[in-house]
């Protein structure tokens, strides 16, 4: 069966006309799909019943069943677990703020980097999304709240650059003009440090935000953090954050999570300052997300701020993240590791 909503505009033409039907077909199909985001075949009013039965027995529009919602009472933020057909589960958020409404997707089934802190990599990954997958989470939440998507972070399960070849599929597509027509100035996509992939996308020239998963400051804590690490030394991954910028003019954003006793010192200000200096950057603090799974506590609200000052004193360009969603699971991984762990119980 194929996959009819990861495919290009031109792919989709190519795949009508193969099944002996006329390329104007692939234009009205496109639009059903991406522009009016519709889940089922029957819904295109605009084809014959012979071509909507006839794509039925070929092709399938990937969906997302939500499993559970989770909203939170004091900011409205929405925490989503989808169910997708062959009954895998990804988590997106839907969060609101002044510039408008923005939703954090996922990009594979669980996560292989092995972050300490983090709740995604706790059972492993199960298999990548397709850019179907991750258009529909989008789609998903549009139909369900009724209001319009401004801005799209791939910061969710998952890391992006581990699953590449989808992720540049559905960036091309989330901005087709026939489709949501998304800036790619208002996406940003999240890495923990794939170097390699990194020097790939910047080839590509999008205006998307890269944001690095730095969390520390120098090479020893980060390996302690973040397995990737032992990969693609912190020097190396500094080297390719400046290509990045020369080959896209984006600004790079650091984000960094500020653990109580772990990488939240002065000294830790310091160096990191020193490290990311000469990088046309932004400084993204973030108080990190408890799971019970470790024993990491975030910093306390006056650590978080000398933090930020520090950084501030030696000329880093520094926020902290507003925090939202802390009412309900909201790190990533949380609500799915969440389900799965009840099944098991159940089980």
């Amino acid at each position: 069966m194929k996959d009819i909503k990861s495919l290009s505009k031109e792919e989709l033409k190519e795949y009508i006309e193969s099944i002996g039907e006329k390329g104007f077909r692939a234009d009205q199909i496109f639009r059903w799909l991406h522009y009016d985001t519709v889940t089922s075949f029957d819904e295109m009013t605009n084809l014959s019943k012979a071509l909507r039965e006839k794509l039925k027995t070929e092709a399938y529009i990937a969906d997302a069943k939500i499993e559970d919602c989770q909203m939170s009472k004091t900011d409205g933020t929405r925490k989503y677990l989808f169910r997708f057909r062959d009954d895998c589960m990804a988590e997106s958020v839907f969060m609101k703020y002044s510039y408008g409404n923005s939703v954090c997707i996922s990009s594979q089934v669980g996560c292989r980097m092995g972050c300490s802190f983090c709740a995604s990599t706790l059972d492993g990954l199960e298999r990548n999304l397709a850019a179907s997958e991750m258009l529909e989470q989008i789609y998903a939440i549009k139909r369900d709240t009724g209001e319009d998507i401004s801005h799209i972070v791939v910061m969710g399960t998952g890391e992006p650059m581990d699953n590449y070849d989808n992720l540049l599929r559905f960036l091309k597509l989330i901005n087709h003009k026939e489709g949501q027509n998304l800036s790619h100035r208002n996406i940003t996509v999240s890495t923990c440090g794939i170097v390699p992939k990194i020097l790939t996308l910047a080839e590509e020239k999008l205006q998307i935000t890269l944001a690095i998963s730095l969390h520390a400051p120098n090479q020893e804590k980060r390996e302690k953090l973040m397995p990737v690490a032992k990969a693609y030394n912190i020097n190396e991954l500094m080297d390719a954050c400046r290509t990045y910028f020369d080959k896209t003019g984006r600004r790079i954003s650091f984000e960094y999570s500020l653990i109580k006793g772990e990488n939240d010192s002065e000294e830790d200000a310091k160096e990191l300052s020193e490290l990311v200096r000469s990088i046309n950057c932004h400084v993204n603090l973030i108080p990190v997300n408890p799971i019970k799974e470790r024993n990491y506590r975030e910093s306390d609200k006056m650590g978080v701020l000398a933090f930020k000052n520090s950084l501030e004193r030696n000329g880093i360009n520094v926020t902290i993240r507003r925090e939202i969603g802390r009412d309900i699971d909201g790190a990533c991984g949380q609500l799915r590791h969440r389900n799965l762990s009840d099944k098991r119980s159940e089980g």
